[in-house]
């Protein structure tokens, strides 16, 4: 027998105990949904919050509140299989990040003043070392890709003042780091070049740009995110000019290529 799906809510509220419901309705009949446990969903989670990242870099409103309910289901799917084990469920979760975002702002809920974003995010980290956090860089998640890492290791160093006070430090820091890779390089005839040690150099050199695009607001996970859509865009005008002159790019000169580069750039 089939049953009879929640009606289409028109409040906060009740739209998201009508996901709740659904979502209890799924887990009890649908063959897919009852066997899935907290790491199966785990990959589909990091896939979805990826498609959420891509409809925001493209500004695409549509694709974007798709992809915010997509992972708003991976949030309650989570909460209802804890339920099952008697871990906790949907309510705890909500309660504790309200708890949460209450005591992390006492400039809000208390009587703590802060002259500006600066002063909150410093009072963030001293109250989760009060609430047992071992170290300021605990809260990185190990499993971050390197490049959002290391941004997050800045911005947490930051937090109880650990940081450059001027910029134009921080871009003598590039410096150093570009001459010391360059270095590497830079070996006398016959000598094997130390992959290794330039391998060092070379995240030392960028962790400083990474530090440097901080200084300047400029998030270098979005940055190269849109240099990589930029490149895309212009090679694959590349390749499409190629097939249109009956050309395949291997059997194409690099000057030739580049006639179709420097157009794609203009567009």
């Amino acid at each position: 027998m089939a049953l009879t799906p929640p009606i289409s809510a028109s409040n906060p509220a009740t739209a998201f105990e009508r996901l709740l419901t659904i979502m209890d309705d799924l887990r009890l009949n649908c063959p897919w949904d009852k066997k899935q446990t907290l790491e199966s969903l785990r990959h589909l989670t990091i896939e979805e919050v990826y498609e959420l990242s891509d409809a925001i870099l493209s500004a695409d409103m549509p694709e974007l509140k798709k992809e915010l309910g997509d992972v708003m289901l991976h949030l309650v799917f989570y909460a209802r299989i804890a339920s099952e084990g008697n871990h906790f469920n949907i309510t705890d979760v909500l309660n504790s990040i309200c708890d949460k975002l209450i005591n992390r702002h006492p400039h809000i809920y208390s009587n703590v003043e802060v002259n500006n974003e600066d002063d909150v995010k410093r009072n963030w980290e001293q109250i989760k070392l009060k609430e047992g956090n071992k170290s300021v860089l605990g809260g990185v998640p190990s499993s971050l890709p390197a490049l959002v890492k290391a941004s997050r290791i800045q911005e947490k160093a930051r937090g109880v003042g650990f940081d450059w006070e001027e910029k134009s430090q921080v871009w003598a820091k590039v410096e150093e780091e570009l001459q010391e890779f360059k270095n590497e390089f830079n070996v006398e005839d016959g000598n094997a070049i130390d992959h290794e040690k330039a391998e060092s150099e070379f995240g030392d050199l960028l962790f400083s740009l990474i530090n440097y695009a901080r200084f300047i607001n400029i998030n270098p996970e979005d940055a190269l995110e849109k240099t990589n859509r930029k490149f895309i865009k212009r090679f694959q005008y590349l390749e499409n000019k190629a097939a249109e002159n009956g050309k395949q790019l291997h059997n194409m000169s690099l000057a030739e290529m580049d006639i179709f580069w420097e157009e794609a750039k203009k567009i």
